[in-house]
Parts: C-alpha cells; structure tokens; sequence
C-alpha cells in the first residue's frame, strides 16, 4: 500500500504542479486557442503514454532509456522556448507570431511531460496481482488503496491549485510557472546527462560527475522547491481572501464577496493539505516504508552424520522458521522453512537467483522477500522461478525433517 502511495505522490505531482500553473496562467490569458491547444495537448500526451504502456508491457520493442532521452530533450528545448518567449517576446510579422509560438508551446510542453511520467503510472496495477494470487487477497486491495490514495492526492492538489491560481493576477502565476519550469529543468538535464556519462558517449568531468551525483541523491529537493514555489499561490490567496477591498451595493454583493472569500480559503486549504499529505509521503511514510528489516534469529537444529534433522513439531505453526548451517569454509548458509498444508512443506535458501541472500522475513502471515518487498505466493515455495527462495530437498522421516548437509555445502557460495 505504502510503496504505490509513495510512487504515485513522488512520480507525477511535479507535472501535475505544473500542468496546474499553466491552466491557470492560460485562464488569466484569456486566450481560448491556448486553451484549445493545451486540452488537445493533454489528451495527446495521454494517449500516447498509454500506448507506450501498452507496448512496454506486451512487446520488447521499447528501449525506456533511449525513450527518455529522446523525449526529455525535445522536453528540455521546449522549456528553454517558453523562457525566450516568456522574456524576449518575439516581434513582427512572420508567419511564426507569438500567437502561433504560444500554442505550440501549450500544446507539446504539457504532452512530453505527460508522455515521460504517465507510462509508468499506467503500468503499476500491472504489478499488484502476483502469478497465482487472487484479486480479492488483502495484499492486492491494500496495493489498489495505495495507489488511488496517491492519484487523488495528486488530482486534487493539482484542480485546487487551479482554481488558486486562476484567482491571482496573470504575471504572479507565470512568474511561479516560469520558476517551476527552471528548477524541473535542471533535473530533466542531469536525467539526460547521466546515461550519457554512464556510456562514455559524453567524456567523464569531475565537477559535472559531483553535479550528477548530487542531483541524483537529492532528487526530493527538486519536488520540495516546487511545491514552495506553488504554495506561494494559496498563501497569497488566503491573505487576500481576508483583506479584499472589493466595493459592494448592497448587502446581497456583500455577501456573495464574503461567499467568494470562503471558497477562496477552502481551495487554498486543499492545496496545503496535499502538499503536506505529499511531503508526509515521501518522507516519513517512505523513511517507514523503506526501515531495516530485522530478520529473525537462527532456530536450532540438529546435525546428525551429515544430515539436518528438524522435528516437524518444530515448523507445524504454518509460520516462517529460519535455520543456520555454517560450512565448512565458515560460511553461514541460512534457509527457511514453512508448513504450506496438511501435506507438504516449503523449503528453499535464504535467497533467490534475483536478489541474492537478503534473506525474507514474514509479515501479517506473508513471507516477503527483504530487498524488493514482493509478496511469497507460499504454496509456490520449493519451487523455482521469480523471487521464490532457491529450493532446498528434503524428506520425511520418524515425524522429522531432514535436509543432507551436502545440499547446503554446495550453496555456500551464494552467502559468500
């Protein structure tokens, strides 16, 4: 639940931010053409996004790092536009006017942003249903309630921020979008440099390197700087809403500019609270989400001639058990065990060929692999495939366990 909350939140309420200040600097514009370009403009990029869900889903076509680059760059000089525009408006009468620039700018900027962001938020309800698992299992509900939360935390902030900012004059709401636009450029650029560095195709520069770095590691302060920008909208507005001068008639204008005020402040209450509810996300909530799991200590075991003898009484709770064999080098090779029904119990190392030995701990009667958090489909433990632990042979015998030491010797290379 927590994760899709927190990749919802972290992922799209940049652009959401800003696809917000650009409706509202365009309804202050009064411009229905740069209207009529931006809708067409979002619903381009919606689609677009969503066939390029499609085909990273379904197909092996889609090279995402190419796709990035390709799109962040044609993203990166329709921003650099907008400030030429935006400072240096152009002059004359070419047949490209400023009229004509605008709407080119209100109708691809949004849809790149839309088309580099939106793939991924398509895709993650693909991920909540694991092989086997039903889609009225708890795990899968709380995956669902996660990520509608984080979608309507989003849509919310992003209509009340609207609303804010179509209230407040024209130059302050491009001032903000123009400033929010700057501090995303600068993560789109190092998002482009990176894997350029990475292969070489740009030579290796220490201070540029440190600047990568730096971004990278930091990623939050670029959403933390634009929500400041942002909020500055409904602060104002709240300000405002108790200080309006506006003359009146009678006592029925009075009124209605008193009513005005009032949804003035509830707008700007709602644009606070989600981006508290967001900063909440992606920093407590994700610094709980993502604490150090402890795995449970080794339980005992003996070894008898060679072979690893568990009474079945021992692991009879339908809970995860967790044992310790040292090799002969001095290895600890850890593995687990877990009754899966009446018949048959799940046996594997405390590891898989994906995300080595991090070992799995279980949580609300699910055992959970450490480092990627999906959810065991218990009944498929022993068997191999995906994240399940390596699969470990046992047999059965006098109401015991036993497991041959030689099958842990032979794996102790993976805890190495």
């Amino acid at each position: 639940m927590l994760k899709y909350l927190i990749q919802v939140v972290q992922n799209s309420l940049i652009t959401a931010i800003l696809i917000a200040l650009f409706y509202g600097e365009i309804s202050k514009s009064g411009s229905e053409q740069a209207k009529k370009w931006l809708n067409r403009g979002l619903v381009t990029g919606m689609l677009l996004a969503l066939t390029l869900a499609v085909l990273k889903h379904t197909t092996v076509w889609i090279n995402r790092e190419y796709f990035n680059i390709g799109i962040l760059s044609v993203a990166i000089l329709l921003e650099i536009l907008f400030f030429v525009f935006s400072v240096l408006p152009l002059a004359g009468k070419s047949a490209l006017t400023p009229e004509a620039v605008w709407r080119l700018i209100s109708f691809l900027l949004p849809a790149t942003w839309l088309l580099y962001r939106l793939p991924d938020i398509y895709l993650y309800p693909t991920e909540f249903l694991l092989a086997g698992e039903s889609v009225f299992s708890t795990d899968f509900l709380f995956k669902t309630i996660g990520f509608i939360l984080g979608l309507t935390i989003v849509i919310l902030s992003a209509l009340a921020l609207y609303q804010t900012g179509s209230r407040l004059p024209a130059r302050l709401v491009h001032g903000l979008l123009t400033a929010g636009i700057a501090v995303n450029l600068i993560n789109q650029v190092v998002t482009v440099l990176q894997p350029l560095l990475a292969r070489r195709i740009i030579p290796m520069q220490k201070w540029l390197f440190a600047i990568i770095k730096f971004v990278v590691n930091h990623t939050n302060y670029f959403l933390f700087g634009i929500l400041i920008i942002s909020a500055m909208i409904p602060v104002l507005l709240w300000f405002r809403s108790y200080h309006t001068r506006q003359p009146y008639a009678n006592p029925a204008e009075h009124r209605k500019i008193r009513a005005e005020a009032r949804r003035q402040r509830r707008w700007s209450s709602v644009v606070l609270l989600g981006f508290l509810l967001s900063v909440v996300s992606v920093t407590f909530i994700k610094t709980y989400s993502e604490r150090e799991v402890v795995l449970s200590p080794a339980e005992p075991m003996s070894i008898v001639a060679d072979q690893i003898i568990i009474p079945l009484e021992q692991v009879n709770d339908g809970h995860l058990h967790r044992f310790a064999f040292i090799a002969s080098d001095g290895t600890e090779v850890r593995f687990i065990v877990i009754k899966k029904n009446e018949f048959a119990y799940g046996v594997g190392l405390d590891a898989c060929d994906i995300c080595g030995a991090t070992g799995y701990y279980e949580r609300d009667g699910k055992v959970i692999c450490k480092l990627c958090d999906v959810v065991m489909n218990i009944s498929t433990i022993g068997f191999k495939g995906g994240c399940n632990p390596v699969p470990l042979g046992y047999m059965i015998s006098d109401g015991n366990m036993v497991i041959e030491a030689e099958d842990l010797e032979n794996e102790k290379g993976r805890f190495a």
